[in-house]
């Protein structure tokens, strides 16, 4: 019963994160580091680059969840692949994204594109003090209460595939669209 009710949470997590579109959670990060964004980008490729066959990240435990994640006017996110081992760990691994990130493909196919990192306020804390940081990007807070019911978290995008017109490591993608995917998610 407590594995389920981790499960629930962090699910309702993960779509509170997919699903935030209003102006309080647009900007998902502060602004590039300069002489950290580029290593943290590698490093996410490093960690994601078997995963652009998504059969190696379904594998690895990460499973769709949420169809596919578009703005209203901001483009999308994309397809995200949540691995609930690693959300509900409590630790931040820029080699062990939480999500991993993808484009839907006309053909059913999938485009990695990025991967999403996420920690709750109270476990980051129980250890830690500061906001938390992945090279140089400082996490972006989601505070409670707010309007998902959820206690507060952390998180950050890095958009280590294809280049964000609008930056790194923001929430929306202005050059990724959901209009191929075809189906309701995990």
């Amino acid at each position: 019963m407590k594995i389920r009710g981790l499960v629930i949470t962090a699910s309702l997590f993960i779509a509170a994160v997919a699903l935030a579109h209003d102006g309080g959670d647009r900007d998902h990060g502060s602004k590039p580091a300069k002489g950290h964004s580029g290593e943290l980008v590698r490093t996410v490729r490093d960690a994601t680059r078997r995963y652009h066959d998504v059969r190696n990240a379904e594998a690895d435990g990460y499973q769709l969840m949420f169809g596919c994640v578009s703005g209203p006017d901001d483009g999308a996110m994309g397809l995200h692949y949540v691995n609930m081992a690693l959300v509900g760990d409590g630790v931040i691994d820029p080699s062990r994204p939480e999500i991993v990130i993808y484009e839907p493909l006309p053909n059913g196919g999938r485009r990695l594109i990025g991967a999403d990192f996420l920690i709750f306020y109270g476990a980051w804390h129980a250890a830690n003090t500061g906001t938390p940081e992945l090279g140089g990007q400082l996490m972006h807070l989601i505070d409670s209460p707010n309007r998902y019911g959820l206690p507060a978290f952390y998180t950050l995008h890095v958009w280590a595939w294809k280049p964000n017109p609008t930056g790194a490591f923001v929430n929306w993608h202005s050059d990724v669209s959901c209009e191929q995917f075809e189906g309701v998610g995990g």
